[in-house]
């Protein structure tokens, strides 16, 4: 039998709302029919955006949004998307699938769906091919209050009164993308462009640190792309010090990057050899980590994973451009393996982006016309929601390791590793887990079992704790299957009962390939 120990009494960091962030970009069918349907649209909606996307994604307690980009933000031009809609240039999106961009969802249109949403919003400016003056009138436009051209331009197409961003990205993939710019030149153009994304509200002289912090736009620089320690390494020396956060880009491709592989038909050793890649995320964290360490002792640079999830080949018959995929079991894990991950490095991580929300790559909604369908991945962000703003708490469980196919592995990580470093290992642990307590000492547990057909006896142990109550919900099913427009509730949460709370805790048994939830109140 394994062993789950779990000490409520030790807190480790508090997890961030933000961490269970989303990303949305204008990228197939994500902003326009995902999202965004018009006023005129027959599918109901309010003010242009889907009634079932945004109650959906309420209820799975959205935290924050990412927009306009990804690639696209560093060819988007924001006054081309304000004022009347029949007067916005029209531009054809370069990167995702050559397809005639209209500019009828811009600035005004992404601070309503926040709104409705009640999310946070996360803005990523055009460093690539803006120029500082273009993206420090767009701060001026979105958050200045008092007499200047723009905040008079805002008010001019029907928003006197300035918005909150709560984040700003300087640029996008900017070694790649964003521009191929090398880690140095990059760095010392943040620090030139950064000056200039101003601070409009004021900040008195008696506000405590957290009220500066909430007040302040918080800046994020371009990080690197999965394992490019030398951007890092560059980008922190730099312009650390001008920087509230870093981001890391990582995808998971079963295949490569070329091949990538299908979304639905996948044997045994590519489902394994998805989950080792999957647990890769672990390993970045804690060597980015080392290295922004090294500039950051105290942790103030937050990492920001802005884009992750899985990465395969499209779906039969859809635009390659617009990179749309099904979502299985396979992905449910992927997303419940990698926020476990998450969780416990909540010391430096601080805010994460899944791509992206609907329609696109690891989407947690999938729509066609007026139907839409919630993904398994959906259900593990409504699952997982309580973990937001708690208090991580010491946790570890025993695990076995599941072997992973040596020449498949090598074969598809040369590309993968940089340099072709030989893997450490080839084998994966088959369970995962995080543990938090919310303010009114909630204990949250979270466990997931990646193993194809073993199920799992296991005894947790929970300190000090007198349990009075427990709750409990499971995801599982076949590794392959999906929610599909026809049969929407293939893969859906159900109530867990089948455990006993035991004199040091609970007694239960994981099913494999399965997600788990425990929801304990004690005495």
């Amino acid at each position: 039998m394994a062993k789950l120990y779990v000490n409520p009494n030790v807190k480790t960091g508090k997890i961030n709302a933000e961490i269970y962030g989303h990303f949305s970009e204008h990228l197939g069918r994500c902003i326009y029919e995902g999202l965004y349907v018009g006023e005129d649209s027959p599918i109901p909606n309010t003010n242009g955006m889907r009634n079932d996307v945004v109650a959906a994604l309420k209820e799975m307690k959205i935290p924050v949004l990412r927009w306009p980009g990804g690639c696209f933000a560093d060819e988007y031009h924001w006054e081309d998307g304000i004022g009347p809609k029949e007067n916005r240039k029209k531009m054809i999106n370069t990167h995702w699938g050559g397809v005639v961009e209209d500019n009828s969802f811009g600035t005004h249109e992404f601070m309503e769906l926040a709104r409705q949403l009640g999310c946070k919003v996360y803005i990523n400016g055009n460093l690539g091919s803006g120029t500082v003056r273009e993206m420090s009138e767009w701060v001026e436009y979105m958050t200045f209050q008092g007499i200047s051209p723009m905040a008079d331009l805002r008010a001019k197409n029907g928003h006197p009164d300035p918005w909150k961003v709560d984040y700003f990205g300087i640029g996008n993939e900017n070694w790649g993308c964003g521009g191929n710019m090398t880690p140095e030149f990059y760095a010392n153009e943040y620090r030139r462009y950064q000056t200039y994304v101003r601070n409009y509200v004021k900040i008195n002289k008696d506000d405590d640190e957290e009220t500066v912090r909430k007040k302040k736009i918080f800046k994020i620089a371009c990080g690197p792309n999965v394992d490019d320690y030398k951007w890092t390494d560059g980008v922190m020396k730099v312009a650390g010090k001008y920087m509230d956060g870093l981001s890391l880009h990582y995808y998971v491709h079963p295949l490569g990057w070329e091949e990538k592989g299908s979304a639905t038909e996948f044997d045994e050793d590519e489902y394994y050899l998805t989950m080792y890649k999957t647990v890769f995320m672990d390993e970045l964290i804690r060597n980015h980590g080392a290295i922004m360490d090294r500039y950051d002792r105290k942790k103030k640079v937050a990492m920001i994973v802005d884009e992750w999830g899985s990465w395969y080949t499209v779906e039969p018959g859809t635009e390659e451009g617009f990179l749309y995929q099904q979502n299985t079991m396979r992905d449910a894990l992927i997303a419940g393996i990698t926020l476990n991950i998450f969780n416990k490095h909540c010391d430096r991580v601080k805010m994460a982006n899944i791509a992206q929300l609907v329609n696109v790559l690891q989407a947690v909604i999938l729509t066609e016309g007026a139907k839409m369908i919630l993904t398994p991945t959906y259900h593990i962000f409504r699952m997982y929601k309580d973990h937001q703003e708690a208090q991580l708490v010491q946790s570890s469980i025993e695990s076995e390791q599941l072997p992973v196919n040596r020449e498949l592995l090598l074969e598809t990580t040369r590309e993968w590793h940089r340099e072709g470093r030989p893997a450490k290992k080839y084998s994966v642990d088959a369970l995962s887990e995080s543990a938090s307590v919310s303010a009114d000492g909630t204990l949250t547990v979270t466990l997931t079992n990646l193993s194809l057909d073993t199920a799992y006896p296991i005894d947790a142990v929970i300190a000090d704790t007198k349990i009075q109550s427990v709750d409990a919900e499971i995801l599982t099913n076949e590794v392959h299957a999906h929610n599909t427009f026809e049969d929407p509730e293939t893969v859906v949460p159900a109530p867990f009962t089948d455990f006993a709370v035991t004199d040091q805790g609970i007694s239960f048994q994981i099913p494999p390939c399965s997600i788990l939830k425990f929801t304990i109140h004690s005495k």
